[in-house]
């Protein structure tokens, strides 16, 4: 007994390293027996603010803490939930707000400093010395993963190509309103086998939004069809908010696109992209005093993309010729997701093609459907492309539900792109 006294508390996280959607497991042991510790998650963004989550922890009989055995009994999470120390991170206390996490450089991982404090904390843990502390990386690339700068005709983008002699299996990664090229999701998809193409379509440096349209996505599908790396009839689209509203608009109509499957991830058929990107903003901006502001001063989108419905308007998705699935929140407070998941299933069952829907609908999850355990956002900062102006989005959703929905849902898109791209299931 008084050599186990003296004994250091230990910390065990593995992977040490891993990618961002393989879980970890911690162990703590060298506890006196019942003691009270907190389990404290700390990383600091890209953007260099600082995140955090914790959880309050018992130790067993044994002195033990192992994360996917013991209940966390509060803190940011509750329950049997180790990866809680990533999914329920939120801005330490005095942050700037309405922030996001998002992984600006790829190449780069995400550090998390995970320590174990004695007792049940709530804050101040910069000033509390830890019992022990580990740290693990995440990353959203594998080893072996290439980036290739796309800049062909007026086209910006970055293609990520697995390891290996391939050639692959390709995705077109679009992502929503927010602009800018966003890379992480491609770089993840790739480290899954996946050669996918992250396309920037909001401004880039020589592009006017009057000049983006169907024929702009057009290129960029070719580009990605014709690379050496790339299997030419084995490919999809993938689109979250405006890009999901994109990809629709696009394997609906465009004589080009005809990929084997595509991904819809809250996004709708009622912004019909069949003409410029910016006569769809000026559509919007017309319907702008059907934005609902509640009492925290945040923007409720979804009843202005209700208030376009009109048939007229619609993306007729009654000509979609190939598997398509839609991944939606039911608290989605920027996109009617759910009820245009429901009306597309009413056109495509008459139009005769419903088979070729599948529609995942997640209880209490919001907007920012993203790769597994990342940080849950119910409302953050946002610029409205259309009118410039900087606002605080309500993306809606519930941090558990909405971790939950993004682990679930990631693995059924994996699964979704193996079984319509020919190639094998992997287990997850």
């Amino acid at each position: 007994m008084i050599g186990r006294s003296r004994t250091c508390p230990l910390l065990s996280v593995q992977p040490v390293r891993g990618l961002v959607d393989e879980k970890f497991q911690f162990v703590v042991t060298n506890l006196p027996p019942n003691q009270k510790v907190t389990l404290h998650s700390l990383h600091q963004s890209d953007d260099k603010d600082f995140w955090e989550a914790f959880g309050h922890y018992v130790s067993d009989e044994h002195g033990s803490v192992t994360g996917f055995k013991h209940e966390s009994l509060g803190g940011t999470y509750e329950g049997t939930e180790p990866m809680g120390l990533l999914w329920s991170m939120r801005p330490i206390p005095g942050s700037r707000h309405g922030l996001r996490l998002r992984k600006r450089d790829i190449f780069r991982p995400m550090e998390v400093c995970i320590s174990v404090y004695s007792g049940h904390l709530f804050q101040g843990f910069s000033q509390q010395t830890p019992l022990t502390t580990s740290v693990t990386e995440r990353w959203y690339v594998a080893p072996g993963v290439k980036r290739v700068n796309i800049r062909k005709k007026e086209i910006r983008g970055t293609l990520f190509l697995p390891p290996g002699p391939g050639p692959y299996p390709g995705v077109l990664d679009l992502w929503g309103a927010g602009g800018g090229l966003v890379e992480y999701r491609s770089a993840l998809l790739a480290s899954h086998g996946f050669a996918s193409m992250a396309l920037e379509y909001l401004a880039p440096e020589d592009l006017r939004l009057e000049d983006t349209d169907a024929s702009y996505f057009e290129k960029a599908y070719q580009i990605l069809k014709n690379h050496p790396m790339v299997k030419k009839d084995h490919l999809a689209v993938l689109g979250l908010c405006l890009g999901g509203a994109i990809t629709l608009s696009m394997v609906s109509y465009s004589k080009v696109i005809k990929p084997q499957c595509c991904v819809c991830i809250s996004g709708s058929h009622l912004m019909p992209v069949d003409k410029s990107l910016s006569e769809l903003f000026e559509e919007m901006k017309n319907h702008a005093d059907k934005l609902y502001v509640n009492e925290n001063n945040q923007v409720i989108h979804r009843n202005l993309i209700l208030s376009l419905t009109c048939q007229s308007a619609k993306v007729d998705v009654g000509r979609i010729k190939c598997p398509l699935l839609l991944v939606n929140g039911d608290d989605d407070q920027t996109i009617p997701a759910v009820e245009s998941a429901e009306d597309m299933a009413m056109m495509m069952e008459k139009a005769g093609n419903r088979h070729l829907l599948e529609i995942l609908t997640y209880p209490d999850a919001g907007h920012l459907i993203e790769p597994p355990y990342s940080p849950h956002f119910r409302a953050t900062n946002y610029k409205l492309e259309w009118t410039k102006e900087r606002i605080v989005m309500l993306w809606g959703g519930q941090t558990k539900p909405h971790a939950y929905a993004q682990e679930d849902a990631w693995k059924k898109i994996l699964a979704f792109l193996w079984q319509h791209l020919s190639a094998p299931v992997t287990s997850f």
